[in-house]
């Protein structure tokens, strides 16, 4: 409403009806002044705050929008009006958007500041993970040649083992047909070593290497081959060892079962390091990189934290749920991490001596962020300002504030109210 029709609305009613007490014949300017004049009752409540100026109006301390002429109790919250008196502050001084609120009002509303300060924040990423087998340390038993199984050692899943420990025996015709092979050019080395040619005495070694070769290739070990040279008898059976430590994640391999080449008859998987995959939101997945230090803690051990490193961020996000996935490397040397087994991540990231503001002070629109600048005197002044990552309590701000100025953190919706209100009345007045 503009100034000429609230002037008129008073004109209007000054016009219609006489005040009470008043002399009907009164001129129009005697009983403009008697409407205009204080109340007692204003005119007290001046009287006992002569230092805050005159009483404009009654507020809501909690609904800043509701103004009252008398003091009362707020209909919404059901607390005291608190009074709004003229402001100390000259005309056309305040900032944009700025509001001066007294003291009183302040206590009742709560507000607190704090300054806008330099600080070294570590930057936490925090998500659920899932515990899973490190694929590169999965090893796979087979024979090298067609043959029969004889005796099985380790005959269950889950078994644990260790690298060189025997799995199960083979007959295998061709082993035994290259271990008889290899014993006749031992023999023959021997004899063609007698003679005075030298192209016969590396025939000769030539012939023996090509053997041992040939029965390393069908998986027989230096040991084995040593103790053929010993004994100079072929073995009926040939013995398979674990090629790694770990336990047996599959077992195919049974007494007098025909196995060949390319089946698979163990999966033995290392649980000595193990793999964890957590998923990570498309506002944190910049803060997060290969090499990176991660830190898990789970139920299954209260109190006790395993700490790795990030080793894969996969290149593409799941557009169900806006999320990337980041596996992790965990050294499991008690074993501890189990295959399924879900854990709390948390990544680390240094992120430096940043400014900041508590995160309690942004105020997030959506479209834009601001916070209300304490200038003292009972002023505020809504800024809008640049807000970068947030660190716990802290939230990183990029521009529009300056070390040392005191940003509210406490009450700065109330305040955001009345600032929004005050201009709306003022654009009504244009």
């Amino acid at each position: 409403m503009s100034k000429r029709v609230a002037v008129f609305a008073v004109l209007m009613a000054l016009t219609a009806a006489p005040l009470p007490g008043s002399n009907p014949h009164d001129s129009l300017h005697n009983r403009a002044a008697a409407f205009l004049a204080p109340t007692p009752r204003a005119e007290a409540a001046e009287q006992a705050n002569p230092g805050e100026g005159k009483i404009l109006y009654y507020q809501d301390p909690m609904h800043p929008w509701y103004h009252s002429d008398k003091p009362g109790i707020a209909p919404d919250c059901g607390m005291k009006l608190v009074p709004v008196y003229a402001s100390d502050v000259p005309a056309g001084t305040l900032p944009p958007g700025g509001i001066q609120i007294s003291p009183t009002r302040q206590q009742l509303m709560g507000v607190t500041s704090a300054p806008a300060e330099y600080r070294t924040l570590d930057q936490v990423i925090r998500a659920t993970g899932q515990v899973d087998i490190d694929e590169t340390r999965i090893s796979v038993v087979s024979t090298r040649a067609n043959g029969w199984v004889q005796k099985v050692f380790v005959d269950y899943t889950f078994q644990h083992v260790t690298k060189g420990e025997p799995l199960f025996t083979v007959y295998s015709p061709d082993l035994l047909a290259a271990e008889q092979e290899y014993l006749l050019a031992l023999k023959a080395s021997k004899t063609l070593g007698q003679s005075s040619l030298v192209e016969v005495n590396a025939d000769g070694a030539a012939l023996l290497e090509a053997a041992r070769m040939r029965l390393s290739l069908l998986d027989v070990t230096p040991d084995q081959i040593r103790n053929l040279e010993v004994t100079g008898k072929p073995q009926r059976e040939i013995t398979i060892y674990s090629p790694a430590d770990g336990h047996v994640l599959e077992r195919k391999v049974f007494p007098n079962q025909y196995v060949t080449p390319e089946a698979e008859l163990y999966k033995i998987v290392d649980h000595s390091w193990m793999w964890v995959y957590a998923e990570v939101h498309e506002s944190d997945i910049p803060y997060v990189s290969e090499g990176q230090e991660a830190v898990v803690t789970a139920e299954a051990f209260p109190g006790q934290k395993l700490t790795g490193r990030v080793s894969f961020v996969e290149p593409h996000m799941m557009k169900e749920t806006r999320t990337e996935r980041v596996r992790m490397e965990f050294p499991n040397p008690d074993l501890k991490l189990e295959p399924g087994m879900f854990v709390n991540v948390e990544l680390h990231r240094g992120l430096g001596r940043r400014l900041t503001v508590p995160v309690d002070a942004v105020l997030d629109s959506g479209a834009h962020q601001r916070v209300f600048i304490d200038r003292g005197k009972g002023v505020f002044e809504p800024r809008t300002v640049t807000v970068g990552a947030r660190s716990g309590d802290y939230a990183v701000i990029l521009s529009g504030l300056r070390a040392g100025e005191h940003v509210v953190t406490r009450a700065n919706f109330l305040i955001d109210s009345e600032s929004n209100l005050r201009q709306s009345v003022e654009g009504m007045q244009k």
